[in-house]
């Protein structure tokens, strides 16, 4: 029980942070078409955060489902990633079913804490680090789902500029980190433009909510990316150190 209220307590700040973004999404799912019922269902059973907001964009549009499964799975892979990694955290007799639960709550935030424990990762934490963010997703969603029909038109609109300050909040600090991330955001971006101005292939902007040019953009900037090389800088003085023990 003590590791469950630790795990609530380190997850508490993640559940006030969650608010306003999912505030936002009930917001929006309401003026797209959904129920608050069907709104605070999608954050209680998804915390995808950016697939949530790109799932219902398309879904709006009326985009088959293979792109709706395909853009979600692009834009979630990080998540996988995430769980290989903190699997090395955990008990290696930690049951499968256990394992399955805690990957329902893998986010960024969820995450990065959960891999600066330094001891193993338990499954009490880890359930009680969880509670919290799921609540307050969820929480949140249903009081923007609830409040989008007391909010006017022009008020509802200043609090969908929150959905772009989120991906910027995003993508900034690891771009100003990492010379290959603002390289993939910035192809991925320009890409994106091209597919929704230039003529001729912009055909995939306009198919359904636009998904396969969000697909593209983003795999073939990440190819980029990880196809530049690191150029090593060697010191000087440790190059003639070198030379001179040849």
């Amino acid at each position: 029980m003590n590791e469950f209220v630790r795990g609530i307590k380190k997850g508490f700040p993640i559940c006030l942070g969650y608010i306003p973004v999912s505030f936002t999404f009930g917001l929006i799912a309401v003026k797209m078409g959904f129920n608050p019922l069907e709104a605070t269902i999608i954050s209680l059973t998804n915390m995808a955060s950016a697939g949530q907001f790109a799932g219902i964009r398309l879904i709006e549009g009326g985009a088959p489902y293979i792109e709706l499964v395909i853009t979600t799975f692009v834009i979630n892979l990080r998540y996988m990633l995430m769980s290989l990694s903190l699997s090395q955290k955990v008990a290696p007799e930690m049951p499968f079913y256990k394992r399955a639960i805690m990957a329902f709550c893998i986010t960024d935030e969820v995450f990065a804490l959960a891999s600066m424990e330094k001891e193993d990762v338990t499954f009490p934490f880890f359930g009680g680090l969880m509670t919290t963010p799921i609540f307050g997703w969820t929480l949140g969603t249903c009081l923007g789902a609830v409040a989008s029909r007391m909010l006017s038109p022009m008020l509802q609109g200043c609090f969908g500029i929150a959905l772009y300050c989120m991906f910027i909040a995003i993508i900034i600090p690891p771009a100003r980190k990492g010379r290959k991330v603002a390289i993939a955001v910035i192809v991925s971006a320009l890409l994106s433009c091209l597919f929704k101005y230039v003529p001729g292939i912009n055909v995939l902007s306009k198919s359904g909510g636009g998904g396969w040019a969000i697909i593209v953009s983003a795999i073939l900037g990440a190819a980029i990316c990880a196809s530049i090389k690191e150029v090593k800088r060697f010191n000087k003085r440790k190059l003639q150190e070198g030379g001179a023990h040849v």
